[in-house]
C-alpha cells in the first residue's frame, strides 16, 4: 500500500511538472474529449508586422538580423512611398508649391565661427603683407623644400616620402641618421631652403608631419592618417609629371587658416605650368585637410573628367609655433587641446 502510494503522489508531481511547462496563454480547449484538429481547436494568430517588441530582445543572431533587415526595408518602402506622395503633391500645386525643405547636415548646423575673417578686410591685408610668407607673395623667394622623416625610416614611410618629394616641385629627401633637427635647421638656412617638411612614424607607418616655413618660422605639427601610397588608389593614373602644378586651398577662412593656407601655398612655385593640367589640393573640413592630387582631362569642350594621381593623406592641426622647430623653448601661437569644447576653441573651418 505505501509503495501504491508513493507512485501516485509521483504522478501527480510529473503532472504538475508536465502543467508548468505550458507556455502562459496556450489554454487547453475547453471539453476534455475534443482532440487536436477537432473543431474545437483554436487557430495560431497571424504575426504582427512590425513587432511590438524590441528586435534588439531577440536571442537567436539570425533572426535578429533578419527582423532588422526586414523592418529597414519596410521603413525604406514608406520613405519612399511618402516622397512619391509630396512629388505628387509639388507637381498638383506647381508654382503655388511650398519651397523644399533644406536637408539639415553638419556643416549647415554648426554654430557660425566668429573668428572667420574677409580676405577684403584692412587688418588681414595688412598682416598678410607684413607675415613671415610675405617674400614669397611677393616673388621675393623661389620655394625650394627639404623633405626628411623621423631616425631611420623604413618601408611604407620611405616610400611616402619618395611620392611625396615626386608632387612638389623643386624639393630634396634627406634621409637623417641619427641627427637633431635643431641641427639640420641651420644647415637648411645656409642652403637657401625655404621650407623643411619632417614625416614621423609609428611602427613603420607614417603618422605625423612637421612643417616649418625657414628662417623665420612659423612651424606647424599636424597628425597624419588616412595615407594611401599610388599602388593603393584604384582607377589611378600614370605618373606624376615634373610640370608645376595648381594649387586649390578650400574653405581656411579664419585666423589661424589663414595662415595654415599660406604656409601650404608656400609649398609650390609660383606660375603653374597648365599644359601639365596638374591639380594639388588642400581641402579643410570640420577640422581636417584632406589632400588629393589630381590630373584633368578634357573629354570635349564641355565636359572634363579628373584622375588621381596620389598619394594622398589627411591632415589634422595639432600646433602652431612661432618661429622654428623648439620644442623645449619655443612659443607656441595654437594648441590643440583633446577635452576642450569646440565651439570654445579657435578653429579654421567654416
Amino acid at each position: 500500500m505505501a509503495a501504491g502510494k508513493n507512485s501516485e503522489s509521483g504522478g501527480e508531481k510529473k503532472g504538475k511538472k508536465r502543467k508548468s511547462r505550458t507556455p502562459e496563454g496556450n489554454h487547453e480547449p475547453d471539453g476534455s474529449g475534443e482532440q487536436p484538429g477537432g473543431t474545437g481547436e483554436q487557430q495560431p494568430a497571424a504575426a504582427a508586422f512590425p513587432p511590438a517588441f524590441s528586435v534588439s530582445e531577440i536571442k537567436n543572431k539570425q533572426r535578429r538580423h533578419f527582423m532588422f533587415m526586414k523592418l529597414k526595408m519596410e521603413k525604406r518602402k514608406e520613405k519612399l512611398a511618402l516622397k512619391k506622395k509630396r512629388k505628387k503633391e509639388r507637381e498638383a500645386l506647381g508654382d503655388k508649391a511650398p519651397p523644399k525643405a533644406v536637408p539639415k547636415t553638419i556643416e549647415n548646423q554648426r554654430v557660425y565661427d566668429e573668428t572667420t575673417v574677409d580676405p577684403a578686410d584692412e587688418e588681414v591685408a595688412y598682416d598678410a603683407a607684413t607675415d613671415e610668407f610675405a617674400p614669397y607673395f611677393n616673388r621675393q623667394t623661389t620655394p625650394k623644400i627639404l623633405i626628411t622623416t623621423s631616425d631611420r625610416p623604413r618601408g611604407r614611410s620611405v616610400r611616402f616620402t619618395e611620392q611625396l618629394s615626386s608632387i612638389i616641385p623643386n624639393s630634396h629627401v634627406y634621409y637623417r641618421r641619427g641627427l637633431a633637427l635643431k641641427k639640420i635647421i641651420p644647415q637648411c638656412v645656409a642652403r637657401d631652403f625655404t621650407d623643411l617638411i619632417v614625416i614621423n612614424e609609428d611602427r613603420k607607418v607614417p603618422n605625423g608631419l612637421v612643417l616649418s616655413h625657414l628662417p623665420d618660422g612659423p612651424t606647424a605639427h599636424f597628425k597624419m592618417s588616412n595615407t594611401r601610397l599610388r599602388k593603393e588608389i584604384k582607377r589611378k593614373g600614370k605618373e606624376p609629371t615634373e610640370h608645376k602644378p595648381e594649387v586649390i586651398l578650400n574653405n581656411f577662412t579664419t585666423r589661424l587658416g589663414h595662415s595654415i593656407g599660406r604656409m601650404f601655398a608656400s609649398l609650390y612655385p609660383h606660375d603653374p605650368h597648365f599644359i601639365g593640367r596638374q591639380v594639388a589640393t588642400f581641402h579643410n573640413q570640420r577640422d581636417y585637410i584632406f589632400f588629393r592630387y589630381h590630373r584633368y582631362i578634357f573629354k570635349n569642350e564641355k565636359k572634363v573628367g579628373i584622375q588621381e594621381l596620389g598619394p594622398r593623406f589627411t591632415l589634422k592641426l595639432r600646433s602652431l609655433q612661432k618661429g622654428t622647430f623648439d620644442s623645449k623653448y619655443g612659443e607656441y601661437e595654437w594648441i590643440h587641446k583633446r577635452h576642450q569644447m569646440d565651439t570654445n576653441r579657435r578653429k579654421f573651418h567654416l
